[in-house]
């Protein structure tokens, strides 16, 4: 009576410790500026890396140092922190929360999995611990690519309207910076993502960087072609002189031809999608529905032809 007891209870605490990491990291938004200053920091080597995670303190910072104590966790942790920020999730906290929830939630998979299967066999025991700490371990990151995915596609279809804004902009005759915060002010409701990321690259020119190298981190965080060829276009235009508002004007354009290609695509792709569904599921019902009415009756005649007369 005491074995069930104990595990909803370690069920229940991992549960709440999973929900509260889950809440920590996509809570609040981040704040640019200080996310800039954190991102200098995190430049450094990596024994300077796990010596800053020990000094300061705390279980969080103590966690991730542990981790990158293992053989492969400081890379691990790297990567990690290079999608999350992939992802729009920047906060100084989230790798450690994202850390601490994968790996709250493959011991719950494992601890369930214990539990059911406390009554098999031992092999059968050994085979189901072994599938679930491979799920438990690869579906986090599989979250994290779809939200990396999702975080791109939201940039890609926000990034045409607001260069043509930003085009518009520049054309009243404000200067980059403050064409960027404005359209940044203009899109925090339509396109709050992109809007984010423009804001973040000013905040970064004010704080004393490059915006070359502001614009390469841009690239950098979000992942997307189309930044990429924007920010290549913005720097050049500065560095050569030429009109950047009716650049971005063609840019915008093409940016919507490409957006369309990619509508086309998505729509062409969609009947060959629908062709196994309909062949797996559709057809043996169609089959069921036409032929099954048609077999009994036969059946029926059968029978009654061959019985006793």
């Amino acid at each position: 009576m005491l074995t069930p007891i104990l595990f909803f209870l370690l069920a229940f605490t991992t549960l709440s410790a999973i929900i509260w990491a889950g809440i920590q990291l996509f809570g609040n938004q981040e704040d640019p500026l200080s996310d800039r200053l954190d991102e200098l920091q995190s430049h450094a080597m990596v024994s300077s890396a796990r010596t800053q995670r020990r000094r300061r303190g705390g279980f969080l910072n103590t966690f991730l140092y542990l981790i990158s104590l293992v053989p492969g966790g400081e890379d691990w942790l790297r990567g990690t922190e290079k999608e999350l920020a992939q992802a729009g999730i920047r906060k100084k906290e989230a790798l450690a929360l994202y850390a601490l929830g994968h790996i709250l939630f493959m011991f719950a998979i494992l601890a369930a999995m214990s539990y059911f299967q406390q009554d098999n066999p031992l092999t059968n025991r050994l085979g189901g611990l072994i599938a679930a700490a491979i799920l438990g371990w690869l579906i986090p990151p599989q979250v994290l690519h779809r939200l990396v995915r999702r975080y791109r596609r939201r940039l890609q279809e926000a990034l045409p309207d607001t260069v043509d804004l930003l085009g518009i902009v520049l054309g009243t005759g404000l200067a980059l910076d403050q064409a960027m915060l404005r359209v940044s002010e203009e899109m925090e409701y339509i396109y709050p993502e992109l809007a984010a990321e423009f804001y973040t690259v000013v905040m970064q020119v004010k704080a004393g960087q490059e915006r070359s190298v502001a614009f390469q981190q841009l690239v950098r965080r979000t992942g997307v072609e189309d930044i990429k060829s924007l920010s290549a276009m913005i720097v050049q235009s500065e560095r050569f002189g030429t009109s950047l508002s009716q650049a971005l004007k063609v840019y915008a354009d093409a940016l919507r031809t490409r957006r369309r290609l990619r509508a086309e695509a998505a729509v062409a792709k969609a009947g060959i999608k629908m062709l196994f569904p309909i062949v797996l599921f559709i057809l043996p019902v169609l089959f069921v529905i036409t032929l099954v009415p048609g077999v009994i009756s036969v059946l029926h005649d059968l029978r009654n032809g061959l019985g006793p007369r």
